[in-house]
């Protein structure tokens, strides 16, 4: 059974989110446009574009079109009744959705692995933990000291060798994580 915390640590592990509330409704913004909202009984609802609300009736059967004022704008279903690995796209979906373009572009490169040309971070750290981070918004060895051990760890992607390796940069530069 997926749970609102579990959509809360999808969509703020996306660059930029902020949490809030209206009328008890939990709610998950991007530069002020909400992307995905959980209801206060138990409904999350995406913020999709139509191809996309299509796709995602036709997975999940129980779901339905969010509507709005005689308007189709987006997807919702019951929390209780997605999987975790649908859940995680579905919010990624609706970020990508209502992010800004240049925002929304280069979370979508962040998931090549790719390092930009200005990233000092060790490529030894792997793939995943590349792209973890740098979807994350955390590019530079700078952006990683100015974060602590456990909020990294916390970045699906990161483990244990990636954070010693980062580790041993850092200290290789006389910096370290935050405490």
């Amino acid at each position: 059974m997926t749970t609102a915390r579990q959509v809360r640590k999808a969509a703020l592990y996306l660059r930029e989110v902020e949490e809030g509330t209206r009328s008890e409704t939990i709610t998950f913004s991007v530069r002020g446009k909400v992307f995905v909202s959980i209801t206060d009984g138990g409904v999350v609802q995406f913020r999709l574009p139509e191809e996309m609300i299509v796709d995602a009736l036709e997975r999940h059967p129980s779901g339905e079109r969010l509507v709005q004022r005689g308007t189709v704008i987006g997807f919702r279903m019951p929390l209780a009744e997605i999987d975790g690995q649908d859940l995680n796209g579905l919010v990624r979906q609706a970020w990508i959705f209502r992010a800004p373009k240049r925002l929304a572009a280069a979370s979508v490169e962040a998931d090549t692995g790719t390092l930009p040309s200005h990233s000092d971070l060790p490529t030894s750290i792997g793939k995943p933990a590349t792209r973890a981070l740098l979807g994350a918004g955390v590019v530079t060895l700078d952006d990683v000291a100015a974060r602590s051990k456990a909020e990294l760890a916390a970045l699906h992607g990161v483990g244990p060798k990636a954070l010693r390796i980062l580790a041993e940069v850092l200290q290789e530069r006389g910096r370290g994580f935050v405490s």
